[in-house]
């Protein structure tokens, strides 16, 4: 792959062409990570809204019709639905795991297999979240297996 950058007069809005046969999966993903770069999300907590980096979020979860945040450390409510989050990050590194949980997939430690083709994947901040068996082929998907 050749990769050529360019110096641009100040004041131009920088631009990115890619040349290419056919994208691939992988350049699929490389050029969502880089429209994506600048997306934060909105969460609420105590009544203030904190911007929030998606690649700090562990997961999303919908409890009652209310849609919330789980990052490191603090949890945030979001204005967004459910379905609205996995149509924005879909193409990343989130993946809905069940029918109320979307999921970070670069924040999982471990998952192993569980009763009935669930899976139970371990996160880096200790919390354990379940996969239902019917996202388990998305998982796999993710992952490359």
């Amino acid at each position: 792959m050749k990769i050529t950058i360019e110096n641009i007069p100040v004041g131009s809005e920088p631009e990115i062409i890619i040349k290419c046969n056919e994208p691939d999966d992988a350049l699929l993903q490389l050029i969502y990570s880089i429209k994506s770069a600048s997306k934060k999300l909105i969460g609420i907590s105590d009544s203030q809204m904190h911007i929030i980096n998606p690649k700090d979020v562990f997961y999303f979860e919908s409890v009652d019709n209310k849609v919330f945040i789980y990052c490191q450390k603090m949890v945030y409510q979001s204005k967004l639905k459910l379905y609205e989050i996995e149509a924005e990050y879909e193409n990343g590194d989130f993946f809905r795991a069940s029918k109320s949980t979307i999921l970070n997939i670069s924040k999982i430690e471990s998952v192993s297999p569980i009763f009935y083709g669930r899976f139970e994947a371990l996160l880096q901040n200790g919390e354990k979240v379940f996969i239902s068996r019917q996202y388990v082929p998305v998982l796999k998907k993710k992952l490359g297996l």
